[in-house]
């Protein structure tokens, strides 16, 4: 587990970013090469990507604030940080720590060494630690972590809608591309997920079973569960869902670049199976997390997703399958 590769003004650049952008390079490398082979301009797709890429991390963001437990923890950062419990012992929370204004390689400062200044306040007679200033802008700092798939997922979808549709690129040419080119790059991203201890599974004695460093999200959520006396403790071992996702995602591109891409009869059969196949996988797959997300009607929020995005999928294939017989006309009144 190495949740940061180095840090800027106290800033952590996260493991997982790393991955989730080399998997945006091979994939914006692989439609680039797409676009080319069928005559169309490579250029349209490193746009694309780009865009997408910037939208999918808002979009997955706005997702995490709203619908992964945390949406009152921001409100209560900016209104009253009292509200808000951190999980550190007294002295964690009085330890001092950088304060954010100076520039840092790990431990390197070359400009100096930062202020220093206390971690949160402690809250004696609760025996629970705050934090010790106002923040509201906490919602919007997605590199301390806090992505969803899905509200990525739409939202890069939506700008790519604009930006197909502004450019004049066939629309379904396109989406078949990100039938591959998607689960190519969240395969990546799954393994910073593994990297950064998120997305962590349920408890297993099986022979696949991780255990996670102190301090790590399952080693919490299993304190919190009073299945470890402490968060300082090595986690019990859990399922490494994040490569089973990872394995997931890597065989649906590998099936829709090669298998449905060349037998397709019409333009967005890619994608249909793409999306029809990912639902399915990660809706199974999320009986077996058991970190916080969200959820209703005892499903979790990529669950309740994943069902509208099935009924999308058969949608998209009734209307554009040239072979399905045509519904017969009204009858005359």
């Amino acid at each position: 587990m190495r949740p940061e590769l180095f840090r800027v003004f106290d800033i952590g650049f996260p493991a997982y970013f790393g991955l989730l952008l080399s998997g945006f390079l091979f994939a914006t490398a692989l439609g680039s090469m797409w676009a080319r082979r069928i005559g169309k301009d490579p250029d349209v797709i490193v746009d694309l990507g780009l865009a997408c890429l910037l939208m999918g991390v808002v979009g997955g963001r706005l997702l995490h604030v709203i619908a992964d437990g945390y949406f009152w923890d921001y409100v209560h950062l900016c209104t009253d940080p009292t509200k808000v419990n951190w999980p550190f012992n007294e002295q964690e929370c009085r330890a001092l720590v950088p304060s954010g204004t100076n520039i840092g390689l790990g431990d390197w400062y070359p400009l100096g060494n930062p202020e220093m200044v206390p971690r949160g306040v402690w809250d004696a007679q609760n025996k629970v630690c705050h934090p010790a200033r106002v923040d509201c802008f906490a919602w919007a700092k997605f590199w301390q972590g806090g992505l969803a798939y899905y509200g990525g997922f739409i939202g890069a979808s939506l700008m790519a809608v604009y930006l197909l549709r502004r450019d004049k690129f066939p629309f379904w040419k396109a989406a078949d591309m990100a039938g591959f080119a998607v689960p190519l790059g969240l395969g990546f991203g799954r393994m910073g997920c593994l990297l950064a201890g998120c997305c962590f599974g349920v408890r297993t004695d099986g022979p696949l079973g991780l255990a996670f460093p102190p301090r790590s999200p399952a080693s919490e959520a299993q304190w919190k569960l009073h299945e470890l006396p402490s968060m300082t403790e090595i986690s019990h071992p859990v399922h490494p869902t994040q490569i089973y996702e990872s394995a997931i995602s890597l065989g649906i591109a590998a099936f829709c670049l090669l298998y449905v891409h060349g037998r397709k009869r019409y333009d967005g059969q890619v994608f249909v199976a793409f999306l029809g196949l990912y639902a399915i996988g990660r809706f199974l797959l999320e009986f077996a997390r058991a970190d916080d997300r969200g959820g209703l009607l005892g499903l979790s929020t990529s669950q309740l997703i994943g069902l509208a995005c099935v009924g999308i999928a058969i949608a998209i294939h009734l209307r554009r399958n040239p072979q399905l017989p045509a519904a017969p006309p009204a009858p005359a009144a």
